[in-house]
């Protein structure tokens, strides 16, 4: 007899009962693993929050510190490529500009402050201040550049 016929004394092995008791508890654990899920979270709240139209194009084209305030955004979130893709994505189809979405993509990738705590772990504060400086120029003149160009 099986820990839920245990629980449960009117439920037979191999009921009905008995088989759907784990199905919650198994969904939980294959949805928390899925990768995506941070950033498609992001991306629905992202579509559901920002307005549509001029205010965007006003907000995130025109405004000259976009560029940092998106570097700013992204350092302290923690994804991989394919989890900011939903976000990109939805920033993109809500008309922010590809270069201000590049920097905040990037920096979200390459300036994330986790990452920064796990490579303390092996090289010196110093090295991570260059690496973190000379990747965050990078980040704002590709920003910049595709902001101007497109």
């Amino acid at each position: 007899m099986s820990h839920c016929c245990e629980t449960n004394p009117g439920a037979k092995e191999g009921s009905a009962a008995e088989t759907a008791r784990p199905g919650p508890r198994e969904m939980s654990g294959i949805l928390g693993a899925v990768v995506l899920a941070p950033g498609t979270r992001l991306a629905s709240a992202v579509e559901f929050f920002v307005f549509d139209g001029p205010k965007v194009l006003l907000l995130l084209t025109l405004v000259v510190f976009a560029v940092p305030l998106a570097v700013a955004i992204g350092i302290p979130m923690y994804s991989n490529a394919a989890g900011i893709i939903p976000v990109v994505q939805a920033l993109l189809g809500k008309g922010a500009a590809l270069g201000t979405v590049l920097a905040f993509m990037m920096s979200v990738i390459g300036l994330s402050l986790p990452e920064m705590i796990i490579l303390r772990k092996v090289l010196k504060v110093r090295l991570i201040a260059v690496f973190a400086g000379v990747v965050g120029f990078g980040i704002l003149v590709v920003g910049y550049l595709f902001n101007m160009l497109l």
